[in-house]
C-alpha cells in the first residue's frame, strides 16, 4: 500500500497520540521551567557574598547537569524498554521527571540548608535529565510503533510538537507568576509554585499514560519470541554503526536549530542588537509558537513526500530562516517579530527529523539505537554549541550563528545522502 493511499488514523490511534503528546507536554515542562527561574535560583541556593556572576554561572551549571545526564538514563531506559516493553519505561520516565520537579518546589534553601542545598538540587536536576533521555526517543518510537502505515510522520510530527508545547507552557507559568507577584514575594515563596504545578501535571501525566496500551510492534515481538536477549546496546554498536552516525549528525541539525535559532536567539538579540527583554521574549513566544505548528506540517510532508525529500528541503529552509532572521536583525530590526516567527516555522523541520531516526534501526534495538545515538549527540551538541556561537561572535563575526546553523544542515544532509535507498522498518515484517 502506498503512502499516499494510507488510511486514517482511527480514534484509538487518536486517542494514544493525544495522551501521547500531553504527557510529552507537561513533562517537558517539568525539564524546562528551571531555566525561567535561573536568576531566582542563583540569588536562594548560593552564598549571598558569592558574586552574582559566579552564582549565575553555578545555576546554568545545573542546569546543563540535566543535558549531560541525558544519556545515561536514556541507555538505560531504553535497555528495558526493548527487553521488557515501551510502555513501561514510558511511564517510568515521567514518574522519574515529576518527583524530582516537585522536591524542587518544597527544597530547603542556603539559608537553611548551606552547601547542601545546591548538592540536593543538583541531585535532583540529574535525575531530571536521566527521565528526559528516556522520554524523548521512547515517546518517538512509541508513537512511530502505534501509528498506522503511512500516518507515522504526522505521528512523529504530533508527538515532537508537544513537547515544544512544555516550553511555551514554561513561558506562559514564568510569565504569569511574574506578574501576580511582586520581585521580593517571588524570591520569598511565589517561584515554588511552578515547581509544585510541574509536579502535579507530572502526576496527570503519568495516570493519563494508564490508559496508554504496549505497542503492537513490541506485541508482535513478544509473540514471536524475538526480542533481544544480552545487552541490545551491544548489538547496536556491533551490527548498526553507520545508524548511529547518521543519527548523530541529524541531531546535530536538530540541536542548531532548536539551541540557536529557538533558545539563544531571545538573549542574543538583547546584548547583540538593544533589544528590549519584553520585545525579544514576546517574539520568543511567537517563534516558539511556530516551531510547534511546524512540527505537525513538517511531520505530516513526511507522510506525503517521503522523510528525504523533506529533510532535504527542510534543512535548506534552516539555514535559510537563519540567514534571513540575522539579516533582519542586521537591516531592518524592527520586523524582527515577524522574521522569528518565520524562523520558527522553519526550525519545525525538527518534528520531521524524528522520522528518519526510528527507520534506521530494526525493531528489537530501535529504543536502543536512537535513545544512544541522539542523548551522546544532544549532551555533545546541545553542551558546545552556546560556547562556539558566543566564542564567534566575541571574536567580531555577526552572522556566527548563521554559519554554526549551516555547517549542523550541511551534516545533516551528509545523514539523509548517506542512505537514500533505505526502506520502512517500523513494521516488524518488513
Amino acid at each position: 500500500m502506498s503512502e499516499t493511499a494510507a488510511p486514517g488514523m482511527n480514534r484509538r490511534d487518536l486517542r494514544t497520540l493525544t495522551l501521547a503528546a500531553l504527557g510529552g507536554a507537561l513533562e517537558y515542562y517539568d525539564f524546562i521551567i528551571f531555566v525561567f527561574f535561573a536568576t531566582v535560583i542563583a540569588q536562594l541556593f548560593f552564598p549571598p557574598d558569592m558574586p552574582d556572576w559566579l552564582r549565575q554561572l553555578q545555576t546554568f551549571g545545573i542546569f546543563a547537569a540535566g543535558y549531560l545526564a541525558r544519556p545515561l538514563g536514556g541507555i538505560i531506559m531504553a535497555h528495558f524498554g526493548d527487553r521488557v516493553g515501551r510502555k513501561r519505561m514510558f511511564m517510568l520516565s515521567v514518574l522519574l521527571m515529576a518527583v524530582p520537579t516537585l522536591l524542587m518546589g518544597v527544597l530547603p534553601t542556603y539559608a537553611t540548608l548551606g552547601i547542601l542545598a545546591p548538592l540536593l538540587l543538583l541531585l535532583l536536576r540529574i535525575l531530571q535529565g536521566a527521565a528526559v533521555g528516556g522520554e524523548v526517543p521512547g515517546a518517538w518510537v512509541f508513537v512511530a510503533e502505534h501509528a498506522p502505515r503511512g500516518r507515522t510522520g504526522f505521528a512523529i510530527g504530533v508527538l515532537t510538537a508537544g513537547l515544544t508545547f512544555g516550553i511555551v507552557l514554561g513561558s506562559a507559568i514564568a510569565s504569569w507568576v511574574n506578574s501576580i507577584w511582586s520581585a521580593p514575594e517571588v524570591l520569598d515563596w511565589a517561584w515554588r509554585l511552578p515547581f509544585l504545578m510541574g509536579g502535579v501535571f507530572g502526576m496527570l501525566a503519568v495516570w493519563l499514560r494508564r490508559y496508554l496500551e504496549e505497542t503492537p510492534v513490541f506485541e508482535e515481538l513478544r509473540r514471536r519470541r524475538e526480542l533481544v536477549q544480552g545487552l541490545p546496546l551491544k548489538l547496536v554498536l556491533q551490527g548498526h554503526r553507520l545508524a548511529v552516525f547518521r543519527v548523530m549528525l541529524i541531531t546535530w541539525t536538530l540541536t542548531a536549530g532548536i539551541v540557536v535559532v529557538i533558545l539563544m536567539t531571545p538573549a542574543l538579540v538583547q546584548s547583540q542588537y538593544g533589544i528590549p527583554a519584553a520585545e525579544a521574549a514576546q517574539a520568543s513566544t511567537w517563534a516558539t509558537l511556530s516551531l510547534t505548528l511546524g512540527c505537525v506540517l513538517y511531520g505530516m510532508a513526511v507522510d506525503r513526500f517521503g522523510v528525504s525529500r523533506v529533510l532535504l528541503a527542510g534543512a535548506m529552509g534552516l539555514a535559510i530562516a537563519a540567514w534571513g532572521l540575522y539579516w533582519i536583525l542586521q537591516h531592518a530590526v524592527q520586523h524582527f517579530t515577524l522574521a522569528f516567527a518565520v524562523g520558527g516555522l522553519l526550525v519545525g523541520v525538527t518534528g520531521a527529523i524524528p522520522s528518519l531516526m526510528v527507520n534506521l534501526f530494526p525493531a528489537r534495538i530501535r529504543f536502543s539505537g536512537i535513545s544512544f545515538a541522539y542523548n551522546v549527540a544532544y549532551a555533545i551538541c546541545g553542551g558546545l554549541t552556546p560556547l562556539a556561537v558566543s566564542l564567534w561572535l566575541r571574536a567580531g563575526e555577526p552572522y556566527a550563528p548563521v554559519y554554526y546553523v549551516a555547517a549542523a544542515c550541511l551534516a545533516g544532509v551528509v545523514a539523509i545522502l548517506l542512505g537514500r535507498s533505505m526502506q520502512s522498518r517500523i513494521l516488524v515484517t518488513e
